[in-house]
């Protein structure tokens, strides 16, 4: 596998920090020409400025804003014709008692962490569908959470909006596969992403690979998943956690 991303052309949303910041980094180092968004402005400009030996541009956009989001997709496609690659990664979480939690909480978690994947497929496909060239690769992967299946108390927002991101990526799978577009999301665990160097013994020992994750575990999956013979990978929610999701805990 030659691991390479060249003439690929990738949006990722959520991009300045965090999993999205080593999604953009590594695609950029492996060839491809990178635009991504955020409402982290300077986080956003700083990193380009890190990857300016690399074909990166960062968009300033709040993926909850469909008009926003909108605009960046179509900008990018109106100028390049096409769009190789979406990583659907932007996300929120808002935790709180059901008791409290008013509706507009929980519509803002779902129109940040869900929608947004719906909107960047519809759009990529409607160019797909009007275009008179048949492509034959596409790439959509969609960051879910281990919360699709796993909760602690007051997590519903985020636990419903990762669960519709696994839904969501199947039958966006079916639908998209007439233009050659592969859709497949995954659910990381514990992901640090600052904080690595303060973690407890005992945090790393609750996952069966001995450490907690960090986002170039997540990285290099996009990267796998959007290599162009991995096309018969495709509908799939895989679960990046070190095992922690595999193994029973008892309390005495």
């Amino acid at each position: 596998m030659k691991n390479t991303m060249e003439n690929k052309v990738a949006f990722v949303t959520g991009g300045a920090q965090g999993i999205g910041k080593a999604i953009v980094t590594a695609f950029c180092r492996t060839g491809a020409e990178v635009v991504f968004c955020d409402i982290a402005e300077k986080e956003g400009k700083q990193l380009c400025d890190e990857l300016k030996d690399y074909k990166c541009t960062f968009v300033k956009a709040d993926v909850s804003d469909k008009r926003e989001l909108t605009n960046a997709i179509t900008a990018i496609l109106d100028q390049k014709g096409d769009m190789d690659i979406i990583i659907n990664n932007a996300g929120v979480s808002r935790f709180g008692s059901i008791l409290d939690m008013p509706v507009s909480e929980f519509d803002k978690v779902l129109n940040t962490n869900l929608r947004p994947a719906f909107i960047t497929a519809g759009l990529l496909a409607k160019r797909r569908s009007a275009s008179r060239l048949k492509k034959n690769y596409g790439r959509i992967v969609n960051v879910a959470s281990t919360r699709y299946l796993m909760s602690e108390p007051d997590s519903e927002a985020y636990a419903a909006s990762k669960g519709g991101i696994v839904s969501l990526t199947h039958a966006l799978a079916i639908s998209l596969s007439k233009y050659n577009i592969t859709v497949n999301c995954i659910s990381p665990g514990w992901i640090d992403t600052g904080h690595y160097g303060i973690l407890r013994p005992v945090d790393h020992e609750q996952h069966p690979s001995n450490r907690v994750g960090v986002p170039e575990d997540i990285a290099g999956m996009c990267l796998f998943l959007c290599q162009p013979e991995n096309n018969f990978i495709n509908g799939q929610n895989i679960v990046i956690d070190g095992g922690m999701t595999k193994k029973m805990i008892y309390k005495e």
